[in-house]
């Protein structure tokens, strides 16, 4: 990450086109971890063009692990908004072009979508983002604790 996060509270965003999948998937593997770390971390999630609602099979799918996405509506997010974060994970699908000199670490997670896949392929995507999920926050703790 690129912005200093040890004088103040992180910062991550999760984008993709339609916030109704991938995006929310990390969004909510992110809320969990900094639970479980006890981290003060602020997530942002959106889509350049939200969809009316997170994909069925997603809703299903994270259900299995505890993770309950059945009331989360797709947003949409600005550049600004996610100018203001620390990093920025892309699903390999959005068109966000942030500004090399806004400091944000943008990484393109380069996610296949999971609309209309099959519950094996969901699962896939849903471990995928999970681990991806569980090393950011190893940087993200490391960060913060080098400002205790």
């Amino acid at each position: 990450m690129n912005q200093s996060t040890t004088d103040r509270r992180p910062k991550l965003g999760f984008v993709c086109v339609q916030n109704a999948g991938r995006s929310q998937m990390s969004a909510a593997f992110a809320e969990r971890e900094a639970a479980r770390r006890d981290l003060d971390v602020e997530i942002v999630t959106g889509g350049t063009l939200p969809a009316q609602r997170v994909h069925p099979e997603v809703v299903e799918t994270m259900s299995e692990v505890g993770i309950d996405l059945s009331e989360k509506v797709p947003r949409e997010v600005s550049e600004a908004e996610l100018a203001s974060c620390d990093a920025v994970a892309t699903m390999g699908c959005s068109t966000l072009e942030l500004d090399a000199d806004v400091g944000v670490d943008v990484r393109d997670w380069e996610l296949a979508d999971p609309d209309g896949k099959s519950e094996a392929e969901v699962r896939a995507i849903r471990e995928e983002i999970e681990v991806r999920i569980e090393a950011l926050f190893d940087e993200v703790e490391a960060e913060v604790s080098v400002g205790l």
